[in-house]
């Protein structure tokens, strides 16, 4: 009877300590170059974002000193506008198409697309250059516009960019965190740049995305802070309520304030669609519309002797302060942020629709003779929440910007009911309905690409 031969003994496989095979993946420059590249795309937003806003304050400041001149600067005020919208709508036609407008609904739309090259349509470097050039051209011509909508398109198209460069894939993560990071380095608000990305630009937002939102917006206010130092936007405030007539000013600034935010919102994605209508077969008409848009904002602002051109910060931060702005100014205010937003030209809406808001709380104030100081603060919370229909994003940039830390809840409470009272009135989100209309231009653009005919 045959034996059974005899078990052998299985060789033994030397192995790795973990120690060491853990210190040779994170030596691999596999694993460092796209996140040095990643590290330095936030870093470049950061830097990007302030050089940004210094030239915008230089622009604004050039066209004041134009109004300042003498019999001169009357004819500027209203010549300036309708000649710079013009031009800078023409640019946009011509040379950087998808650079106009905010900026906030293309990187919506952009993160909606799966292929890289429709994508780049919306954030690629050129787009990005234009929306710098354009904007401030818009703030040299007077407009009511604002510069942290179009950091959030250049932060993404940065942060895009610097993926690819590094082999980074997940191109939703990046739109998500180049956006956050602009609006952190727009305002020096890295909470708000976080919650806008969650609340605003990803309503259904993934959480293995976190980390990459959280280090970029990090590094950028880094960098911002290098640059710029630590500060508040609208200094510090402390503004608390302390009286009965106090808490009366959270429902009236809260309802007011959503239902003309409801009103700007609803108006203003109205007459967008007519203009697209209007232009659809004859795109040049847009020059003449933006051209007539800048005529609105020239007599609107040589009315209001001039406190209604650009973002409206002074006079915001003059209301948070404790002084009393003009009474009509938030709506002088309202009609040079509708034209200057309808017009297409590029520039956002957050800085105008806060100096709104600071208006209508200011006037609010007035006629009850409650906090002034407060009830602006309110009044930017209850129109900011109810023309964006973000409550979380209004309540955490205001209190940001104000460095305000006694009145939480009021302001809380004045953005719900901003949002809840702009719901009533329009149920179409502002960002998310123009970003849908981003969507099929793009479409229509390829589908002209392939045809052989302008779009």
């Amino acid at each position: 009877m045959q034996q059974p031969h005899p078990r052998q003994p299985r060789p033994r496989l030397r192995r790795m300590p973990v120690l060491r095979r853990s210190r040779a993946v994170w030596m691999s420059k596999h694993v460092w170059r796209p996140r040095l590249v990643f590290w330095m795309g936030a870093l470049l937003v950061g830097v990007v974002g302030v050089v940004f806003a210094k030239l915008a304050d230089w622009a604004q400041g050039a066209f004041a000193d134009l109004q300042a001149v003498p019999t001169l600067g009357s004819v500027a005020t209203l010549l300036v506008p309708p000649l710079g919208f013009a031009l800078s709508s023409f640019l946009v036609l011509r040379y950087f198409p998808n650079s106009g407008g905010s900026g906030i609904q293309q990187a919506i739309a952009a993160d909606s697309f799966e292929s890289d090259a429709d994508r780049d349509r919306l954030l690629s470097p050129r787009v990005a250059f234009g929306k710098i050039v354009l904007t401030l051209l818009g703030f040299l011509s007077g407009a009511s516009i604002g510069r942290e909508g179009p950091t959030v398109q250049i932060g993404a198209a940065i942060m895009l960019a610097a993926g690819r460069l590094g082999g980074m894939v997940q191109a939703r993560g990046l739109i998500l965190a180049g956006s956050a990071a602009g609006i952190a380095a727009a305002f020096n608000t890295p909470i708000a740049g976080i919650v806008f990305a969650i609340e605003e630009m990803a309503r259904a937002y993934e959480s293995r995305i976190n980390g990459l939102v959280i280090s970029t917006v990090i590094l950028t206010g880094l960098a911002s802070l290098a640059l710029a130092g630590d500060y508040t936007y609208f200094g510090v405030s402390e503004a608390s309520v302390s009286s009965a007539s106090d808490w009366m000013l959270v429902p009236l600034c809260g309802v007011l304030g959503g239902a003309l935010g409801a009103l700007f919102s609803a108006g203003a994605l109205a007459l967008i669609r007519l203009v697209r209508r209007w232009t659809r077969d004859k795109p040049g008409r847009i020059v003449w519309i933006a051209a007539a848009c800048g005529a609105i904002v020239a007599l609107v602002g040589f009315l209001s002797g001039g406190t209604t051109f650009g973002t409206g910060y002074e006079a915001a931060r003059s209301a948070i302060e404790g002084d009393t702005l003009p009474p009509l100014f938030f709506l002088g205010k309202f009609l040079a942020g509708l034209a200057s937003m309808v017009s297409g030209i590029p520039g956002g809406i957050f800085a105008p629709s806060l100096a709104v808001g600071a208006g209508l709380g200011s006037t609010i104030g007035l006629v009850t003779g409650a906090s002034a100081a407060l009830a602006a603060m309110l009044g930017m919370a209850g129109y900011f929440a109810g023309a964006v229909q973000s409550p979380m994003t209004a309540f955490v940039i205001i209190l940001e910007m104000t460095g305000n830390h006694t009145s939480v809840v009021p302001v809380m409470l004045a953005a719900l009911l901003g949002f809840g009272t702009a719901r009533l009135i329009s149920d179409a989100p502002l960002y998310h309905s123009l970003a849908r209309d981003c969507v099929a231009d793009i479409l229509r653009q390829k589908r002209a690409g392939e045809a052989g005919r302008p779009a």
